[in-house]
C-alpha cells in the first residue's frame, strides 16, 4: 500500500511514520508513507496556498490550483500505473468534518480494494468547493471539528496499514480485537498481578479450561452503541 499525504504541515508526520509498526512495515516494504508539502505546487514566490472566499466571510480557503496539481502528480506516478495492472487502484480522499464517518468497515474496504490512498488535509476554513470535482470521497473521523486533517490522515493510515498482510505479527489478534465483527467490541483482558488493590481477576481465566474461558469471554463482549 502506498499512502500520499498532502498537507501544509509535513513535519507533523515525522515521528508518526518513523516509529513502531509503521516504521517496520516500511522497512519491509509492505507500505510507503509519502508526505508532501502543498506549497510545492504553488506558482508564486510566497508559495501561497490560501485566499479569501468570494462573497466575504471569516477565514481563508485552500486554493484549488495547488491541490489539483498535487493530485494529478500522484495519479500519474509510476506507482499508480503499476497498481492498475494488479486490478487495484488509487483513492483520493478529502478529509473534512462534513464527510462520511470513518469506520472499521471502511478501513477494511480501503485495505482490500486499493493500493494507493491519497489524503488531502484541510486547514483554515476549508477548501475551495470545486475540489470535490477531483476527489473520490469525503471522510471524517467523527462529528467534531479538528484544526486540520492531519490527525484524521494518521488515524486512517494506521487503521488500514495494520490490516495488510505482514504488518501485524500475530494475525489472530486482528480477528479478536474491538470492531473485528460488525457490532462487537473486545472482551476485557487481564495480566499479572492476579490481585491489585483488592481487585481480582475472574477465577475462570485462571482455570486453564479453554472452553469455559471462551464462554466467559463471549458473555463479556461489549456491544457497540
Amino acid at each position: 500500500m502506498r499512502y500520499d499525504i498532502i498537507t501544509i504541515f509535513p513535519s507533523f508526520f515525522d515521528s508518526f511514520k518513523n516509529e513502531s509498526l509503521l516504521k517496520k512495515a516500511q522497512d519491509k516494504k509492505l507500505i510507503r508513507i509519502n508526505v508532501h508539502n502543498l506549497r510545492d505546487w504553488t506558482a508564486d514566490k510566497h508559495k501561497t496556498v490560501d485566499d479569501k472566499p468570494y462573497g466575504g466571510g471569516a477565514g481563508m480557503l485552500l486554493k484549488i490550483e495547488p491541490l489539483v496539481k498535487a493530485i494529478r502528480a500522484f495519479c500519474k506516478s509510476p506507482a499508480h500505473k503499476a497498481s492498475a495492472t494488479k486490478g487495484k487502484k488509487s483513492r483520493v480522499i478529502l478529509l473534512t468534518p462534513s464527510g462520511k464517518q470513518f469506520t472499521q468497515k471502511k478501513a477494511v474496504q480501503f485495505a482490500k480494494k486499493y493500493d494507493q490512498l491519497i489524503f488531502i488535509c484541510g486547514r483554515y476554513e476549508g477548501f475551495d468547493a470545486r475540489i470535490k470535482k477531483y476527489i473520490d470521497e469525503e471522510v471524517s473521523l467523527g462529528p467534531y471539528v479538528l484544526n486540520g486533517g492531519e490527525v484524521a490522515a494518521m488515524a486512517i493510515v494506521e487503521a488500514t496499514a495494520r490490516l495488510l498482510r505482514g504488518v501485524i505479527g500475530n494475525v489472530k489478534s486482528l480477528k479478536e480485537e474491538s470492531y473485528a465483527t460488525e457490532k462487537n467490541l473486545e472482551y476485557p483482558q487481564y495480566t499479572r498481578p492476579e490481585i491489585f488493590e483488592g481487585h481480582k481477576v475472574s477465577s475462570v481465566l485462571l482455570t486453564g479450561d479453554h472452553k469455559k474461558i471462551a464462554e466467559w469471554r463471549k458473555k463479556h463482549v461489549k456491544k457497540s452503541k
